[in-house]
């Protein structure tokens, strides 16, 4: 069985994650993150009577290779495994995707557990379209080729009414959201959602002509936007 294990945005109040996750995570026997340090922290945060160091770890990440991934699968077929993620909910713009893939190959349980996603929260209070939406992950570093992803998000967004959301490197915010007001049309809606779960939380939805007139500070803040 492999459990996946949300985490907190950022406020670790317990309140915003699952009533079962302690009890899950201490039956959990081999556990799985993108960086062990912050998953430690996380456990220990949140209080699992578990010792740190009775969990067998492994990391998880974008850069592991099929092979070793192939062989944590083996670990799920005779121990209970979870997936921890660094923000949110794994596997959903974080690393994974593979071992549950690999998984449903062999049929075996894979459980998910309730818990935040920005991007998901972003789009509930964003006002856009939650019928049909699309989630693109990040846009291209290079300047000219982000350009011509952004008039193509644009397009989709108007021709098939459908909410476009992506992500950006927090210290990129501020430059991805100069390249959204100079390029998209004066009447498109741009959703920008910072610090989601936060005391400085903001989740705002307004045409490019009125970002122009209040552009917010997003450097170093986690965030997403969308495009409707």
């Amino acid at each position: 069985m492999i459990y996946l294990i949300p985490t907190h945005l950022g406020n670790p109040d317990p309140q915003l994650l699952p009533i079962q996750l302690k009890t899950t995570l201490e039956n959990c026997e081999v556990l799985f993150a993108e960086h062990l340090k912050t998953a430690r922290h996380f456990l220990k945060a949140i209080g699992v009577e578990k010792k740190i160091d009775d969990f067998e770890w492994h990391e998880l990440n974008k850069d592991t290779q099929d092979a070793v991934v192939r062989q944590y699968l083996q670990l799920a077929t005779t121990k209970v495994c979870g997936v921890l993620s660094e923000a949110g909910v794994p596997i959903i713009a974080d690393p994974g995707a593979a071992l549950v893939k690999l998984a449903q190959q062999k049929n075996i349980r894979v459980v998910p557990l309730t818990g935040p996603s920005s991007i998901l929260m972003a789009l509930m209070a964003s006002g856009m379209n939650g019928q049909s939406f699309c989630f693109t992950g990040y846009l291209p570093i290079e300047r000219m080729e982000r350009v011509k992803k952004i008039k193509q998000l644009e397009a989709t967004a108007r021709k098939e009414n459908q909410t476009q959301l992506f992500i950006e490197t927090p210290y990129r915010n501020n430059q991805l959201l100069q390249d959204l007001l100079q390029n998209c049309a004066a009447d498109t809606l741009i959703g920008v959602a910072v610090d989601i779960t936060l005391a400085t939380e903001s989740i705002r939805t307004m045409t490019v002509q009125d970002w122009k007139k209040q552009i917010p500070e997003l450097h170093k803040r986690p965030a997403v936007f969308l495009i409707g």
